[in-house]
């Protein structure tokens, strides 16, 4: 059994519990994938199965080589498995894998903030605003000691860049299936853009 799916992300709702709660959840394209190649520990050194997910609007020679006739994807993706045996190539993966009630862990790219400063990316205090201070209100404060060890250590929290990295959130509840149009809610918010790509598997432990 393949134990993930790509998708992208296609927007947020709300809906309502039986009690009358408002919930969020996000609208996810989930496949269908097809298996465009099976991996295996004698040969490659561990199991896994690789999906092909979207329409791509050309393909390279090598692209087309490795495909064949299995279409033009435009998203290639691993997924580890227990047993590469059990999987061939042109096998069909589809959101009906999933059920309502289900936990799932879902990766992807978050929003790019561009460069930010230390109270955005960070959630710093800032400086005092009164007493004399005038441009210390967003600002981080002394970042070195004195003369031991005399330089700014590795890892210190200060501006840059912010947003556009790999994120993975984990044990979000499956709200609801739509496998005749390949969709899924889940309950809570997944990370990147519309249309962004996510890969989502089932989680082994809830949130």
């Amino acid at each position: 059994m393949i134990p993930g799916i790509i998708g992208k992300k296609i927007g947020m709702s709300q809906v309502f519990s039986d009690g009358g709660i408002a919930e969020a959840v996000t609208v996810i394209e989930a496949g269908p994938c097809i298996v465009t190649q099976v991996k295996t520990s004698a040969k490659e050194g561990y199991d896994a199965v690789q999906l092909g997910f979207g329409t791509a609007k050309r393909l390279n020679k090598a692209e087309q080589g490795h495909l064949k006739e299995l279409g033009k994807f435009e998203q290639l993706r691993e997924f580890r498995v227990d047993d590469s045996a059990a999987v061939k190539v042109g096998d069909k993966v589809d959101v009906s894998q999933f059920q309502a009630g289900d936990f799932i862990n879902v990766i992807g790219i978050s929003k790019g903030k561009g460069f930010a400063g230390v109270v955005k990316r960070h959630g710093f205090h800032g400086g005092p605003k009164t007493h004399g201070q005038t441009d210390r209100h967003r600002a981080p404060g002394a970042i070195g000691a004195t003369t031991s060890p005399g330089r700014v250590l590795k890892g210190l929290r200060m501006a840059g860049h912010m947003g556009s990295e790999q994120v993975t959130v984990k044990g979000l509840k499956v709200y609801k299936t739509d496998p005749e149009h390949n969709l899924l809610m889940v309950i809570g918010a997944v990370p990147g853009n519309k249309n962004g790509l996510l890969l989502i598997s089932k989680a082994n432990k809830r949130k």
